[in-house]
């Protein structure tokens, strides 16, 4: 198993018990400890865990659009929860949108009215929140489980043949120059899709994953049509994104639908 295999199994064992030791993953992987520490030393620098006394734990439990079972908890609750009061703006009865999965996305659904609407989406825990809205149409692109999204190759072909007015898309990290970017190799055909086909794009991400990078892009900045942030994202940042006419939505400016 090479070193960019090992650390998406690393990081997926890590999203499904949030905290394992050197010794398991030693085991689990067939490799060193030494290679096991290297491979935890690597994807610490990425912000990715942290390294505890024998082992590792996640850094953030819904950063990979994979929720755990426990489902995303309340690290960055706050930014969450206006990212998604933003993006709604955005939304007009009778839209066809898509969620993908991630813990900003099912916020939205969680703030979401009982309106006209058809949603498209692949994660769990956005189709039970939204099961008790009668007024929104839900469709699903189908696949194998994985945690909470359903995860199958024919699900980005499917999404390509439907007519989306706009697709909400969670990150890891978001790069002006590596785009976005995610470390589960599994769901980047999906996203990909929903890019290709959607007529509007955004991505919705907490100010911390700016400057950020991890191992998939899967978007590059100027294919999203608006990057919906929180308001504590940083001057330096701003400008960054502004120097490359990236159009961030902060609540500072105007919005455009």
């Amino acid at each position: 198993m090479n070193a960019l295999k090992r650390h998406e199994k690393i990081m997926e064992i890590l999203i499904e018990r949030q905290e394992v030791g050197v010794g398991e993953l030693s085991s689990l992987l067939d490799v060193t400890g030494k290679t096991i520490r290297e491979d935890l030393a690597r994807l610490e620098e990425k912000g990715l865990l942290m390294r505890v006394h024998g082992g590792a734990m996640l850094a953030q439990n819904d950063q990979f659009g994979i929720l755990s079972s426990k489902g995303t908890g309340d690290k960055h609750a706050a930014e969450k929860a206006e990212i998604a009061a933003r993006a709604l703006l955005y939304i007009e009865p009778g839209d066809i949108i898509a969620l993908d999965g991630g813990g900003t996305t099912l916020e939205m659904a969680r703030q979401l009215d009982n309106v006209p609407l058809t949603v498209i989406t692949n994660d769990l825990f956005i189709l039970s929140e939204l099961a008790r809205k009668d007024k929104i149409r839900l469709v699903v692109p189908g696949g194998e489980r994985v945690r909470n999204v359903l995860i199958g190759p024919g699900s980005a072909e499917f999404v390509e043949g439907l007519n989306i007015s706009k697709a909400f898309l969670s990150a890891t990290a978001l790069h002006a120059e590596l785009g976005a970017s995610i470390y589960t190799g599994d769901l980047v055909p999906y996203k990909k899709a929903l890019v290709r086909t959607a007529r509007r794009v955004y991505g919705v991400v907490e100010h911390q994953k700016f400057g950020q990078f991890a191992l998939w892009t899967f978007a590059e900045c100027r294919e999203l049509d608006v990057i919906i942030t929180d308001s504590k994202l940083d001057e330096a940042q701003k400008a960054i994104f502004a120097q490359k006419n990236i159009t961030l939505d902060d609540g500072s400016g105007e919005r455009k639908i």
